[in-house]
C-alpha cells in the first residue's frame, strides 16, 4: 500500500508540473489571439505566483484541519479547474481571474506533498519526487506544441492538460483510505527521524493535536530564518538562470535567438536528470552533503561559464552543469526540515519555505532583468554566485545551529 501511495503521489508531482511550462509556450499565440501585449505574460504569472505565496503559508492550518490527502486532492481539482478556465478564456483579464485557483491549488500541492514524502519516505524519494515534476515541466510545452501544430488552438493545450488534472482529482480522492497512517507522537518520530529510520512507518508527528504555528510562529523557531533564506537563494538561481540563459548566450556570445533559446534549455534537463541521480547519491550521502555537493557544483558551473576559452560552448557547459547542481539542493533541504525542526513542526515550516521559494522566483530573476538594462548582461554568473554564496553561507550557520543541540531545533 505504501508503494501505491508513493507512486500516487508521484503522478501528482507530474501533474503539478504540467502546467508550469504551458504558459511560455503558447502566450506568443494566445497574446495576439486576445489583443494583450506580450509582456503582459508578467500579471498572469505573478497573480499565479501570489497565489502559490498565499496557499503555502495556509498549508499548516489546511493539512491539521483536513490531512495531506484531502488538501491534494483539493488542490490539484482547483488547478483542473482554472486550466479549463484558462481554455475558454476570452479576453486577458478572464485569464487573470483563473490565474487564482491555479495558483492557490499549485501551491496547495507542492506544500501538502513535500512535508507529507519529507516526514514518510527516505531523501532518494524527494529526489525522484521533484524529477516527476521536471518531467511533467518537459511534457506540458511539448502537448501545447502539439496541439498548436496541428491547428487545434491552444485552447486545446490547456484542455487536455486539464483533462489529466481531472483524472488525477478522481484518482487522489479514491486513495484517500491510503493517507491515513497510524499516529506518532512527536517524540516518536524525532527519535525515528534523529536515528535514520525510514519515516514511513509514521505519520506526521502531532498532526491534529497542535494549533497551527503560522508565520509569526515560524520566525519564531531558532534556525527557521536560515533555512528560508537558504530556500530564497536557491530559489533565485534556478529561475534566474532558466530565464535569463538564453538572452544571456545571444547577448554576450552572440548566438542566434533561436540557436540559444535551444540550448537553454539543456539548463531545464540537466535539473530533472540530476534530480535522478541524486536519489541514488542519496543512498550513500546525508542530505547536508547532498546540499553541499549541488552547491559546489553551481560554483564549478559558474566559473565555467566566465572562463574565456571556447565562446558559448563555456556558456552551454557552464549552465548545464549550474543545472545539475541545483538538482539536489531543492529536495533536500525540504527532506532535512523534519530531522532539524521536528516532524511536528515541519508541516508549517515547509509551507512557509515554499512561501520563500515562491518569493525568490517572483521577484529575483525581474531584478536581475533591470540589472542588466542599467549594466551589461555579462554579469548574470556574477549575480547567480552572490546568491550561492548566500545558500552556502546559511546552510552552513544552520549545521553549526543543529550541531550546538541535542534535540531538533525550535
Amino acid at each position: 500500500m505504501a508503494n501505491l501511495l508513493l507512486a500516487i503521489i508521484y503522478l501528482a508531482f507530474i501533474s503539478l508540473g504540467l502546467p508550469d511550462g504551458l504558459l511560455g509556450a503558447a502566450w506568443p499565440t494566445m497574446s495576439g489571439q486576445l489583443g494583450a501585449p506580450l509582456s503582459w505574460a508578467g500579471g498572469i504569472s505573478m497573480v499565479i505566483s501570489a497565489g502559490t505565496i498565499v496557499s503555502a503559508l495556509l498549508s499548516d492550518r489546511l493539512t491539521l484541519r483536513f490531512g495531506a490527502g484531502r488538501v491534494t486532492a483539493t488542490s490539484v481539482g482547483l488547478t483542473a479547474l482554472a486550466l479549463f478556465g484558462f481554455s475558454v478564456a476570452p479576453n486577458y483579464w478572464t485569464l487573470l481571474l483563473m490565474a487564482v485557483p491555479y495558483g492557490l491549488g499549485a501551491g496547495g500541492v507542492d506544500a501538502a506533498l513535500n512535508n507529507y514524502v519529507a516526514v514518510h519516505y527516505t531523501s532518494r524519494h524527494m529526489s525522484w519526487l521533484h524529477c516527476m515534476w521536471g518531467v511533467g515541466a518537459l511534457l506540458g510545452p511539448y502537448m501545447m506544441g502539439f496541439a498548436l501544430s496541428r491547428q487545434y488552438g491552444w485552447q486545446w493545450g490547456y484542455r487536455s492538460v486539464g483533462v489529466l488534472q481531472v483524472v488525477l482529482t478522481v484518482v487522489l480522492v479514491c486513495s484517500l483510505p491510503l493517507w491515513r497512517r497510524r499516529a506518532a507522537s512527536p517524540t516518536q518520530a524525532a527519535r525515528a527521524l534523529d536515528a535514520g529510520d525510514d519515516p514511513g512507518r509514521t505519520v506526521a508527528a502531532g498532526e491534529g493535536t497542535r494549533r497551527p504555528l503560522g508565520l509569526a510562529g515560524v520566525l519564531r523557531i531558532r534556525g527557521a530564518a536560515q533555512i528560508l533564506i537558504m530556500f530564497f537563494c536557491y530559489c533565485s538561481i534556478e529561475q534566474t538562470a532558466i530565464l535569463w540563459a538564453s538572452s544571456y548566450m545571444a547577448g554576450v556570445d552572440h548566438v542566434d535567438p533561436q540557436a540559444a533559446a535551444n540550448y537553454a534549455s539543456l539548463v531545464f534537463i540537466g535539473i530533472t536528470v540530476g534530480r535522478f541521480v541524486s536519489g541514488f547519491l542519496t543512498m550513500r550521502l546525508s542530505d547536508a552533503r547532498m546540499i553541499g555537493l549541488g552547491a559546489a557544483i553551481v560554483v564549478v558551473g559558474i566559473v565555467v561559464m566566465v572562463l574565456p576559452v571556447a565562446g558559448v560552448w563555456n556558456s552551454v557547459a557552464g549552465l548545464v552543469v549550474i543545472g545539475l547542481g541545483c538538482a539536489p539542493v531543492y529536495p533536500c533541504i525540504i527532506h532535512s526540515t523534519p530531522s532539524y525542526f521536528g516532524a511536528d513542526k515541519s508541516q508549517a515550516i515547509v509551507g512557509v519555505q515554499m512561501a520563500s521559494a515562491y518569493i525568490g522566483t517572483m521577484l529575483m530573476p525581474p531584478l536581475f532583468g533591470l540589472i542588466a538594462q542599467h549594466t551589461a548582461l555579462r554579469l548574470l554568473p556574477w549575480y547567480l554566485l552572490a546568491f550561492t554564496a548566500g545558500l552556502i553561507a546559511m546552510h552552513e550557520w544552520l549545521r553549526a545551529l543543529r550541531r550546538d543541540s541535542m534535540h531538533p531545533l525550535g
